[in-house]
């Protein structure tokens, strides 16, 4: 499956608050976790939804693993 390519400015946006979607990024690629009771209002705990999390993960209480019970929407255009 061909993923499509979208700017940061576009991630940004689906934030949970300009638009209903909440999408994050990790390791180039998005992830939607809008339906997430986690990630609700685009937040979870100090991660902020719309941006890519890559570098932010070696600090969370878990592995990459969490992102594989969502859906992959697109790929982030490089340089991410």
């Amino acid at each position: 499956m061909q993923l499509t390519e979208y700017s940061r400015g576009e991630l940004a946006l689906r934030n949970g608050q300009d638009m209903e979607e909440i999408w994050v990024a990790y390791q180039g690629i998005i992830y939607d976790v809008t339906q997430s009771r986690l990630w609700r209002n685009g937040k979870h705990y100090q991660h902020w939804a719309g941006q890519d999390l890559s570098p932010e993960l070696a600090e969370a209480p878990h592995t990459a693993i969490v992102f594989e019970r969502f859906k992959k929407i697109g790929k982030l255009k490089p340089p991410y």
